[in-house]
């Protein structure tokens, strides 16, 4: 039978979600002013620049960056490029990490030093642009994916996760005369689906993100993912309204404020639609390796 909590014990406990509750709503208060500031008027941003609930709703800022067919385009590049790197992240990710598992794989130690090693050092951007350039992937979709196709932070908390299951179930398939490559896809990867979901996430947020990689790789601009189009129209808008001189009185000044917030919000819902289909594995998988069971 539970005993009753002592006055301490509630008092505490009473803290704690007085706590989080605050916490929770700083957190909160960042994003609501962006999502109101997206459908604010400019000159109500020009006049309270923290807003949470607008006096007159507008939805101009969504209208200026959604009348051109680029963005569509973009978007598609963008969701097209996070699905098939997320993909091929997870194939190179989980068939290494469980590689690194398998204790009779000669040189094993050696190949994790070197993972480990490329958390410190890199070859740094001139090198990297370099090795890019020579396999004749500039101006490719893939120079978006394969440079960072495999993460070492990821690679070995998945191979964590392997170590952490239980040896018996991968000796009972052996016996069984299940492969290596077998185990892998029939035991090891529905037993390890929390950490896949996980690092699935993790993976397609850089993807969906992708802006530093594709200024460099990308000379074509029909194949810009979504995050440098969207700095094109924030650069755009803010030339814009730095000086409307030489286009005329008919000239219709696009709300420089309000469009930067509706970009944060373009770039950004996607991630938020695919987090709740994610979410009960990633609650389990969170700290995935971190505590053997």
């Amino acid at each position: 039978m539970v005993k009753d909590k002592t006055l301490g014990g509630r008092m505490f406990d009473l803290g704690n979600v007085v706590l989080l509750a605050v916490i929770g709503l700083i957190t909160f208060l960042p994003f609501l002013h962006v999502v109101m500031a997206s459908f604010t008027t400019e000159e109500e941003m020009a006049r309270k620049p923290f807003v949470l609930i607008p006096t007159e709703f507008t939805i101009k800022a969504y209208q200026y960056i959604l009348s051109t067919n680029a963005i569509y385009k973009a978007l598609g590049v963008s969701i097209g490029v996070t699905l098939v790197g997320t993909l091929v992240s997870m194939i190179l990710t989980c068939l290494m990490a469980y590689g690194l598992t398998r204790r009779d794989m000669d040189g094993r130690r050696v190949l994790m030093f070197l993972v480990v090693f490329t958390m410190l050092f890199n070859g740094g951007l001139i090198p990297t642009f370099l090795v890019v350039k020579e396999l004749g992937l500039v101006d490719s979709y893939w120079a978006l994916i394969l440079p960072t196709a495999v993460n070492a932070f990821n690679l070995i908390i998945m191979r964590s996760f392997f170590m952490n299951l239980p040896e018996g179930i991968e000796e009972s398939a052996k016996i069984d005369g299940c492969n290596d490559f077998g185990i892998l896809l029939r035991i090891v990867i529905p037993l390890s689906l929390p950490a896949i979901a996980t690092i699935s996430l993790f993976y397609a947020v850089n993807y969906w993100n992708t802006y530093f990689n594709a200024i460099m790789y990308l000379n074509d601009a029909n194949k810009w993912p979504i995050q440098v189009l969207l700095r094109q129209i924030v650069i755009v808008a803010s030339a814009f309204s730095a000086d409307t001189s030489s286009f005329g009185d008919d000239f219709v000044k696009p709300p420089e404020q309000t469009i930067k917030m509706a970009v944060i919000m373009v770039s950004t819902i996607p991630i938020l639609i695919v987090y709740p289909f994610l979410q009960k594995y990633f609650a389990k998988g969170a700290l995935v390796g971190s505590v053997k069971g």
